[in-house]
């Protein structure tokens, strides 16, 4: 993987000490994420979206709502996917509550692009996705 193009290693040192935390916050929620994917922990992917989030994936449609959201991830996970992998990682900080993560995935069931991640941190603490946007390319 390329240094540039992987959040461990992109250049924060522009960015105020809130938006520096709020990076290094949702960078590792992202990882958690892939990791929970990669276990086949489809409860705890799931509990990563906030409880009206809107995932969009194309072609296969728009899911509204945690039920749904789960579902689509139950199934992909049941079919034997697994292995992801982001590459060319964007960490977009929009404000130190919302943070913005494009990339290229790749898995062992295909490939795509992550259009939009957008990480929302609750006023808990917790960072949950809002809308959750990617392109499944093959």
């Amino acid at each position: 993987m390329n240094p540039q193009n992987n959040p461990l290693t992109s250049p924060t040192s522009h960015l105020s000490a809130d938006h520096r935390l709020a990076f290094s916050e949702v960078r590792t929620r992202s990882q958690q994420w892939i990791a929970d994917f990669n276990r086949g922990d489809v409860a705890a992917c799931v509990a990563a979206y906030a409880p009206d989030a809107i995932m969009a994936v194309k072609p296969t449609g728009t899911f509204t709502g945690i039920d749904e959201i789960a579902g689509f991830w139950r199934s992909l996970v049941a079919s034997g996917a697994g292995e992801l992998e982001y590459t060319n990682t964007e960490l977009d900080v929009v404000d130190r509550r919302t943070v913005v993560l494009t990339a290229d995935w790749s898995m062992n069931a295909g490939h795509g692009v992550i259009t939009e991640e957008r990480w929302v941190k609750q006023d808990d603490g917790r960072w949950l996705l809002e809308r959750d946007a990617f392109e499944i390319l093959d």
